[in-house]
């Protein structure tokens, strides 16, 4: 029996939803796929749904394809698994948190490393079961502080996710050979998927792991910056770009004396530059970082404490990179586990001056245990503005030299201070190909990430096994997701995505790929739609009749709008030719084609769509 538009539930709108900032979520409310039900929660009517279920179908072939097993696992998680691997406290407020009857702690999970790692190590007891690599779809949880985009940054949303376990990192069925086959899985689900995307060096987060890469799809309205090489040989997030050799100098003389002013009212690095007629890039920015040592990693007779404070250093038109200064700073403290900015409260009882730090402050100066990391952009002669280490009070002509250099050099601490890359990279800067090469800077839509995660969660939770030398071991572990609902929403917000008219679906995730359009449901129209929707489905095309007693022009916009790939119109005059206009969403009109030929000439129009 063919879909007729009357028999289902497809309620368009006009009118752009005032709450809707970005393409994809005004044309996915507009077009009837979505109903938000509340913030960042919704509900997937009937082409939505369909649309979703494609991208699903595409994405269990391609993980059957690569070797993958689906399981399916609780939403609701016991916190105490959670607590194993630090992550109740790594996800913060983002996790959903709730109680049950009995009191009992439970979070609603944003992935499940934990529950598939408890799960393997209750089945798994010899190398000789590995490699396994288990994967699910299903609905996750993240209490967003401010859900915004549709289900591009939603709080309840479907994600893909797989999970390989090894006793290797190199070698048949070793972590690397496996990585390399999720990955080749995610290019051809993209690519039927119809999604144009780049591959990007990225930031585990915190689900951790050594090495990971994100699958992007460029995109104007992105939340993530990728940054790729004019050479095009590198790419990568902000977060993990790395830049080219930059030099500096720490040895260069003063351009006049330390001039401490008064600066009230004047918050921010651009409330200061204007306030003191300069620019940002002449200001040095110091933020204070906290380092939480762990406790069991140290000998003895360590005094390190169980946490320290950092200072990290930045030109006043740069941000520091948080995974950038950690790195720097586990190059120093191995033992350092847990690295963030510093507890305002905590800073302040240490002596800092919160809003109005300098590298020169006393309390670094005095205190050996502070490093100081600087970036190669900062750390260099000229004239510098910093914060004067006292609340509304800025220094102007500060100099590393004189002021921290020797001072540090005297006192026999200038190994604290550390010159290392620590900022966010920016357009123009050097490719760390170090090539000549120039990074290059676009927004993005992470739809895909994938990680080696190593045995951070085996080890963290006391999973073993017993390897090849009769010994146990923890297994090693791979991680791969897919944010289902954001390939929907990637599709529209990619280039030639959507029109001023509506959505244009790639036909594999179409809810529909072909929109029968009578201009009257009765007669020898009737007749046809039903013939055409026949010969087009057993030829494995999706189909949708346009059955309503509306205008033409009403059934035309709203097939525009809803994006179906082709639409087959319906009228007095083509019929009595013995004609169907056939129309392709993205093509400025319609063909005349014969009615016998109109089955064959969709099968074949799809084949590019």
């Amino acid at each position: 029996m063919p879909n007729l538009w009357s028999q289902t539930l497809i309620p368009t709108a006009r009118q752009v939803p005032a709450e809707a900032e970005v393409p994809s979520h005004q044309l996915m409310l507009r077009a009837g796929l979505l109903r938000k039900l509340g913030a960042g929660v919704y509900s997937y009517l009937p082409l939505g749904h369909r649309s979703l279920q494609k991208a699903m179908t595409i994405i269990r072939e391609e993980m059957a394809k690569a070797g993958a097993h689906e399981v399916f696992m609780p939403a609701l998680i016991p916190i105490e698994l959670y607590k194993q691997t630090g992550r109740d406290e790594a996800y913060g407020d983002n996790l959903f948190r709730v109680k049950d009857r009995h009191g009992r702690p439970q979070a609603l999970g944003p992935t499940h490393e934990e529950v598939i790692t408890e799960m393997v190590g209750a089945y798994v007891e010899s190398y000789k079961q590995l490699p396994l690599t288990l994967y699910q779809i299903q609905t996750k949880f993240r209490d967003e502080f401010r859900p915004r985009f549709g289900v591009l940054r939603s709080r309840e949303f479907q994600m893909k996710d797989a999970y390989s376990f090894h006793t290797s990192v190199d070698g048949p069925g070793g972590l690397n050979e496996i990585y390399q086959q999720q990955y080749d899985a995610y290019c051809r689900i993209f690519t039927r998927c119809g999604i144009p995307y780049v591959t990007v060096e990225a930031e585990s987060g915190p689900i951790g792991g050594s090495a990971s890469h994100e699958f992007m799809v460029p995109s104007p309205t992105g939340e993530d910056t990728i940054l790729e090489s004019d050479k095009g040989n590198y790419a990568a997030n902000v977060e993990k770009c790395e830049i080219g050799p930059r030099s500096h100098d720490l040895s260069a003389a003063p351009v006049g004396e330390l001039e401490e002013v008064h600066t009230p009212s004047c918050p921010g690095i651009e409330d200061v530059a204007k306030f003191l007629k300069t620019k940002p890039k002449n200001m040095i920015k110091t933020l204070v970082f906290q380092a939480t040592a762990d406790p069991a990693s140290l000998e003895a007779n360590e005094k390190h404490p169980t946490f320290r404070l950092i200072l990290a250093v930045v030109r006043g038109d740069h941000d520091v990179n948080e995974g950038k200064i950690k790195a720097a700073i586990l190059k120093i403290y191995p033992n350092d586990t847990d690295i963030q900015l510093a507890d305002e409260a905590l800073a302040r009882a240490a002596g800092f001056a919160i809003g109005y730090v300098g590298p020169h402050s006393p309390v670094v100066l005095q205190d050996k245990e502070i490093p100081i990391f600087v970036d190669p952009d900062a750390a260099q002669g000229g004239f510098w503005v910093t914060g004067a280490n006292k609340a509304d009070h800025h220094a102007k002509y500060f100099n590393w030299q004189r002021d921290v250099v020797a001072p540090l050099a005297a006192a026999n601490h200038s190994s604290r201070l550390v010159v290392a890359d620590i900022r966010n990279a920016v357009e123009g800067d050097a490719s760390p190909k170090n090539d000549g090469g120039v990074l290059r800077s676009r927004k993005g839509i992470e739809i895909g990430h994938v990680f080696k995660l190593g045995d951070k969660y085996t080890r963290a939770m006391g999973v073993t096994i017993l390897g090849p030398d009769n010994q146990r071991m923890h297994p090693i572990m791979g991680c791969y997701g897919i944010g289902v609902n954001r390939i929907l929403a990637a599709a529209i917000e990619r280039e030639g995505g959507h029109d001023e008219n509506g959505i244009i679906w790639p036909a594999s995730i179409a809810p529909y790929q072909v929109i029968i359009t009578p201009l009257k449901y009765e007669g020898q129209g009737k007749e046809v739609a039903l013939k055409l929707a026949v010969e087009l489905e057993a030829q494995g095309v999706d189909v949708i009749i346009d059955d309503r007693d509306e205008r033409p022009g009403v059934k035309f916009k709203d097939a525009d709008l809803i994006g179906i790939p082709v639409r087959i119109v319906l009228g007095d005059k083509g019929l009595a030719a013995g004609q169907a206009e056939v129309k392709l969403r993205r093509a400025p009109k319609a063909d005349l084609v014969a009615l016998d030929q109109v089955t064959s000439t969709v099968v074949e129009a799809l084949k590019s769509l």
